[in-house]
């Protein structure tokens, strides 16, 4: 069954990628209730989810199990590496990991291997901030 493109899904669309970094569907759902759109929490989950199968929008799991949302930037697989203080995201090439990805499944007899790597760390900015502010304390 094709989904609909309601106008519901476009704003939703336009809001996630008015969004800076990952977002999280309860966060754009707060900035589309600040708009007074009426548009619902399980509309969103079900637009987020479906441009994420579509490859139009970018999934992963924040470190608290969270599942975070973005506007798709690069078509076809990749990995992130992600700020956890200002949310900042680059993508990534990054050809070992899918060397060792397939490999490892090759090793135990597994085929048609998928996975998910995103890196979640701190970037030059947020370091920068959080060293002067040890310096300063």
């Amino acid at each position: 069954m094709a989904e609909r493109n309601t106008w519901q899904r476009e704003r939703v669309r336009a809001a996630l990628g008015d969004a800076r970094g990952f977002v999280s569907a309860q966060t754009l759902h707060a900035s589309l209730r600040e708009e007074n759109t009426g548009i619902g929490l399980a509309t969103v989950y079900r637009a987020l989810a479906g441009f994420a199968a579509k490859g139009q929008a970018d999934s992963l799991q924040s470190p608290e199990g969270e599942n975070l949302y973005r506007a798709c930037e690069s078509p076809g697989h990749h990995h992130h590496l992600i700020c956890r203080s200002c949310g900042l995201t680059v993508e990534i090439a990054a050809s070992d990991v899918e060397q060792w990805a397939h490999s490892t499944a090759s090793e135990h007899g597994f085929t048609a291997a998928e996975h998910v790597v995103d890196i979640f760390g701190l970037c030059p900015a947020c370091t920068a901030a959080q060293a002067n502010e040890r310096a300063g304390a």
